[in-house]
């Protein structure tokens, strides 16, 4: 996992940020922040290259220019009108420029954000911009937040990515694939699904490479799930720069401060003591309004003490067999999908067509829509029902799952560190089985 040699440019090495915090034993944290107009972007920057905390920087982009509406973005600019990020294909590759020198981060990393199926646009403008990273991916940003069929998304980051990797030397790209739909995808799949599309990566040229994957409900098989996805990376990536990167919780979040301040010390821990490399935070703002600056920079802050104290402990640790049972499922799944054509963006659509890939919940059209997940009583995310994807321990007699026991499971994580907020006792509590309190989830 050596560090890829990066460009001179007006921003610095986004891989060799990430080295250089690894060799220190630092955890780098990053913000989600992004905002529409130069002066809020240029400050929020300032403030995140200021932090008490080894920070990159994040740029994220609206919702018009995910979908390649860069002349609405252009216009709500010209009125002041709200956009929900940075549009930097209608600011232009020189005013992007501008603002980093401004902001007095010539020196500091900075990764584009955005969330398209189809992001070419994207690409030039951020190479226009002189930056070096983004993230994304053919499934993980097709599946969830669009209706582009996959063999077109395929298609459209393969190009992005030759792209990238013949423009920016030592360019880096994030797989988002370990945060399929933010909330009850079972690890395993979470695993397999970033291990391919950084595969997809490597094939169309990029050397640089990190692998994300966010917290989900159980803190000893989010460490099972991390140790697998570091395991499969080693063996499928070995001759690439490469690091896991790690979301605070992606679901509903906690409402009160204290709750949500917890959610995301606890993630903060699971990164020190996994050695994960990377943390993309949440602010205890999330669940009631579009975080600040401050509320950025407090969170950032926040988790970088949290893993500066982490300790590990023996409940931390997962159950006897239970790494090795999620590691083999993620293994059967990244094999399953090779198997099926010797070009990796042949087989991904293959995968989803034939069902051997298949994300719970996910309605895209060209998912298979058979698999369903549930939350038992230890609070492990498990398979109820896993169609036709090569999963061997799934339990029988499951049943269709209703409204209650869903709102019970997408409420799961949130109301557990709220409750413990407001009850320190009830911390030590067990779990309710989320989302099961009379049936199994289908």
């Amino acid at each position: 996992m050596s560090a890829v040699a990066g460009r001179t440019g007006p921003t610095g090495s986004f891989a060799a940020a990430v080295a250089a915090a690894r060799s220190a034993g630092e955890l780098v944290v990053q913000p989600r922040m992004g905002f529409p107009t130069v002066e809020q972007m240029g400050a929020g920057l300032r403030a995140v290259h200021g932090a008490r905390a080894r920070t990159v920087g994040t740029i994220t982009l609206d919702s018009y220019t995910r979908v390649g509406d860069h002349a609405s973005a252009a216009r709500a600019l010209e009125k002041g009108e709200e956009l929900n990020g940075f549009p930097i294909v209608a600011h232009g590759g020189g005013t992007t420029r501008e603002m980093i020198a401004a902001a007095g981060a010539g020196d500091f990393a900075i990764q584009v954000r955005h969330g398209s199926p189809l992001p070419l646009g994207i690409v030039r403008a951020l190479i226009d911009a002189g930056l070096d990273a983004t993230e994304g991916g053919p499934v993980s940003y097709c599946l969830p937040y669009s209706r582009t069929p996959l063999v077109e998304a395929v298609d459209a980051w393969a190009r992005s990515c030759e792209v990238l990797a013949e423009q920016v030397p030592g360019a880096h790209l994030e797989s988002f694939g370990g945060c399929m739909l933010g909330q009850l995808c079972p690890p395993s799949l979470l695993v397999a699904l970033s291990v391919l599309e950084g595969i997809f990566f490597r094939r169309h040229g990029l050397r640089s490479i990190s692998l994300s994957y966010a917290q989900q409900t159980s803190f000893p098989q989010d460490v099972a799930a991390l140790a697998a996805l570091r395991r499969l990376a080693g063996e499928y990536l070995g001759d690439t720069d490469w690091h896991v990167v790690l979301y605070t919780y992606m679901g509903v979040f906690p409402r009160t401060v204290p709750g949500a301040l917890a959610l995301l010390r606890e993630s903060a821990r699971l990164a020190a003591v996994t050695g994960t490399e990377r943390l993309i935070v949440k602010t205890a703002a999330e669940a009631h309004r579009i975080p600040t600056i401050e509320d950025n920079v407090h969170a950032l802050e926040t988790a970088a003490e949290a893993a500066r104290t982490a300790v590990a402990g023996p409940a931390d640790r997962p159950e006897e067999g239970e790494a090795e049972q999620l590691l083999g499922e993620a293994r059967d799944m990244v094999e399953a999908v090779l198997e099926l054509h010797s070009d990796i963006d042949r087989a991904l659509p293959a995968a989803f067509a034939r069902g051997y890939l298949d994300v719970p919940y996910c309605l895209h059209a060209d998912n298979a829509q058979l698999t369903r997940s549930h939350i038992d009583h230890r609070g492990r995310l498990r398979w109820s029902s896993a169609g036709r994807m090569p999963v061997r321990d799934v339990p029988g007699g499951a049943t269709s799952v209703g409204a209650e026991e869903l709102l019970g499971m997408l409420s799961h994580v949130q109301n557990t560190f709220d409750r413990a907020a407001l009850d320190p006792a009830a911390a030590h509590e067990p779990l309710p089985a989320a989302g099961r309190t009379r049936q199994e989830v289908k």
